[in-house]
């Protein structure tokens, strides 16, 4: 019997293998926003799909940070740092975050207390709001930064942690 060697797949150029988050633009952490946090970027950097608009020198590492107004995606490969920064203004993000957090907090309440019920009622409500993020997120950085549903909505759960509820 001969064994055959299957050739190794090349890694998809187009993804994501480090985020950093500037912690100096961390607002309030809690351990609920702590533990949101790690989840997304475990779940990022387990499955994306990240890639600038233009270029195929990745994959690549982003820092998030909050930089006055503006988020900060500054994105940097294996072998160099922050090769490009697009900025975006964070006012279209601060009613669906506001309302994110309300629906969370109240979707908290509710799994101490309510019945099921009310809390798959309030959990699609939050759902709703993550995915009118993340598309919102999918379009503001259109021309920029293509990336999938799912990682979409992971970089925007760690919008809000940086955000905080400020």
């Amino acid at each position: 019997m001969t064994e055959i060697d299957a050739a190794p797949q090349p890694l998809p150029r187009a993804r994501l293998i480090a985020i950093h988050l500037d912690e100096a633009s961390i607002a309030r952490p809690s351990a609920t926003i702590d533990h949101e946090r790690e989840v997304a970027i475990f779940d990022i950097l387990d499955g994306n799909s990240f890639g600038l608009v233009g270029r195929d020198d990745g994959p690549y590492k982003l820092t998030l940070a909050i930089a006055g107004e503006r988020l900060a995606f500054a994105v940097g490969t294996e072998t160099q740092d922050a090769i490009v920064t697009h900025l975006l203004s964070l006012t279209p993000f601060r009613r669906i975050m506001k309302d994110y957090f309300i629906v969370c907090d109240s979707y908290y309440s509710a799994i101490r207390t309510a019945p099921p019920s009310r809390i798959q009622s309030i959990d699609m409500g939050r759902r709703a709001l993550h995915d009118e993020g993340s598309r919102l997120l999918t379009q503001r950085l259109e021309g920029k930064i293509t990336v999938d549903h799912d990682t979409s909505r992971r970089l925007f759960t760690l919008i809000c942690a940086l955000h905080g509820r400020g």
